[in-house]
């Protein structure tokens, strides 16, 4: 269901030495590395003068890699460093570039800039006597690459601790980490490249990657390919684009149920204006949305805790995650699927990165949190963890949650675990948005879920 594993400083130092346990070392690595990063400079930036920023430890080590091997195929390089080498393997790699080494400060820029002064485990801001430079010659190029991760983010929570330069191309070493995912640091990326040298690690935090959506079978009908019941509220055109999310996003059945009239809408959802409770008695029922437009008054406490009771797959969106607040642990292992702002109101300031708050907020109320903004996290109880690939900021519209909030019901009720719905519909939902293009509505996005779908098949 899911894409690439995502490995934290820890872990990605983890996989290395697991690699060089087995004879590999740390130099025939770095000339890996090299060999990577220079072969996706050439094909992106081609013939042009190229200045090679190389920091003192095994990043910068890539870089004297990079700065031979380029300069093997004709073009004009030249290195700045900050320091010395302070590793034997980076002592060798520069002792094979067979150029001068400037100092950092006074380096003049390039047209390419190759930024491998820092990558995985930064912790801590950059110095400025680093700093400025980095920021200096970086905009005074015209191409920019990073190696493994832009100089001056932090590699676990993405947080800026330099100058916050863009890049056109961060070539990622091995595996991802969780700065090329979570922002603001991979606003910074660019295309984004994840260059192979052998080395692979294990983690229950991956991302988010296109889901395998089988079409329906010769034995499948309405109700096997799951039936959605969506609960109106004091808003019912925020429950109708759920309804109409779901049902596009391949539910087979949708009830709507509720007062409202004259909203329009497919004529295939059937809407019924009967007890909440007296349509989710109904065995067939496979998942059960409620929030989108409910309006948080007696009434609508009242629908929410009819839906806790009955004992049916949940997902929570919107006005009943603020009717959850104080609730704890919930039954049956909802999806809950906050924004920033309900997230917390209903979880309170917790530490961490987006990540370490995702997971503490899933094991707290025992339910799939899914955390929306432009670095959607996905997080389960047990502790896995997804990211999302960025989607198009025209995202930020009204309505487009509760568009997200209906396919998550969709896969839900078709039978996927809480978890891999989740991470269905935030990829379905990015999907879509990137086919409806600049300047969507939630409305289309519903139109473009078709194709979306199509691409899982």
């Amino acid at each position: 269901m899911n894409g690439r594993p995502i490995l934290t400083a820890a872990e990605t130092r983890a996989a290395e030495e697991a690699v060089f346990a087995t004879g590999v070392s740390v130099e025939q690595a770095m000339k890996a590395a090299g060999g990577v990063v220079a072969e996706a400079a050439w094909r992106y930036a081609g013939r042009v003068p190229t200045l090679v920023l190389c920091g003192p430890g095994n990043n910068g080590g890539d870089g004297y890699v990079i700065a031979r091997l380029l300069k093997a195929r004709g073009l004009k390089v030249r290195v700045a460093a900050s320091g010395e080498p302070k590793t034997d393997a980076a002592r060798a790699m520069r002792a094979r570039w067979d150029g001068p080494v400037e100092p950092l400060a006074e380096a003049a820029p390039a047209p390419l800039l190759i930024d491998a002064l820092f990558g995985t485990g930064l912790t801590r801001p950059l110095d400025p006597p680093i700093a400025g430079p980095l920021e200096r010659l970086a905009r005074a190029a015209r191409l920019r690459i990073a190696v493994d991760l832009p100089s001056g983010v932090g590699t676990d929570d993405g947080a800026l601790l330099g100058p916050g330069v863009a890049y056109e191309m961060t070539v990622a070493l091995a595996v991802l980490k969780p700065a090329h995912r979570l922002q603001p640091a991979a606003a910074l990326m660019g295309r984004l490249v994840l260059g192979d040298i052998d080395i692979s690690g294990v983690s229950k935090l991956v991302e988010i990657g296109r889901p395998h959506l089988p079409a329906p079978g010769p034995a499948d009908h309405k109700y096997t390919r799951g039936h959605v019941v969506v609960a109106e509220g004091a808003m019912p055109g925020a429950a109708l684009l759920s309804a109409m999310a779901a049902q596009r996003g391949g539910a087979g059945y949708i009830t709507l149920v509720g007062k409202a009239t004259g909203l329009g809408g497919p004529a295939a959802i059937v809407r019924r204006d009967a007890p909440l409770g007296d349509v989710l008695a109904d065995d067939r029922v496979g998942a059960a949305l409620v929030g989108p437009g409910l309006g948080r008054d007696a009434v609508a406490r009242s629908l929410l805790d009819v839906a806790l009771g009955a004992g049916r797959p949940l997902v929570l969106d919107a006005d009943a995650l603020v009717l959850l607040v104080g609730s704890g642990a919930l039954p049956g292992m909802p999806v809950l699927t906050p924004h920033e702002g309900e997230f917390a109101r209903l979880f309170g300031a917790l530490p961490g990165s987006r990540i370490d708050r995702a997971r503490t907020a899933a094991e707290r109320s025992r339910a799939v949190v899914v955390l929306k903004g432009p670095d959607t996290v996905v997080a389960a109880p047990d502790g896995r963890a997804a990211i999302a690939a960025p989607a198009p900021g025209w995202l930020a519209t009204a309505g487009t949650g509760d568009v997200l909030a209906g396919l998550i019901a969709a896969n839900r009720a078709r039978g996927l675990h809480p978890f891999d719905a989740a991470c269905a519909g935030v990829w379905l939902h990015g999907c879509a948005a990137g086919l409806a293009g600049p300047g969507l509505i939630a409305d289309d996005l519903i139109a473009h879920l078709p194709r979306a779908l199509e691409a899982c098949l």
